[in-house]
């Protein structure tokens, strides 16, 4: 079973995605913010993570680059209400693997999360 873990500060966000995720057959978690997803990152293994990048502490670029810096290879989704083509284009650089904006698609995100999780 492929895991994803959702970094987003909003929790009624988090606890929606993580049910939808699951219902699909995918081991999902949740943490609030990046420090806390890379504390989990450190134990854990995702295979996929899905990461806003507006949040308090340790914002989602914090993380892309915590990422790079301990070479953890997960791979990443950004989900962001804040979508603008130099967030998409930065965070790509980053090492993120695609970029959807909030509200999201359920359907269109599943399609995604897949083609992401499918490619080498």
């Amino acid at each position: 079973m492929e895991s994803i873990l959702i970094v987003d500060d909003d929790i009624n966000l988090c606890t929606v995605l993580k049910e939808e995720l699951v219902a699909v057959g995918y081991d999902a978690e949740f943490v609030n913010d990046g420090n806390k997803a890379i504390a989990y990152l450190s134990e854990k293994k995702a295979d996929l993570i899905l990461l806003d990048l507006k949040m308090p502490n340790k914002d989602g670029f914090g993380v892309l680059k915590d990422m790079q810096e301990k070479r953890i290879r997960s791979k990443v989704i950004v989900l962001t209400a804040y979508a603008d083509v130099k967030s998409a284009i930065d965070s790509t650089k980053m090492g993120a693997n695609d970029f959807i904006s909030k509200p999201y698609d359920f359907d269109e995100l599943l399609i995604t999360i897949r083609r992401v999780l499918q490619e080498e």
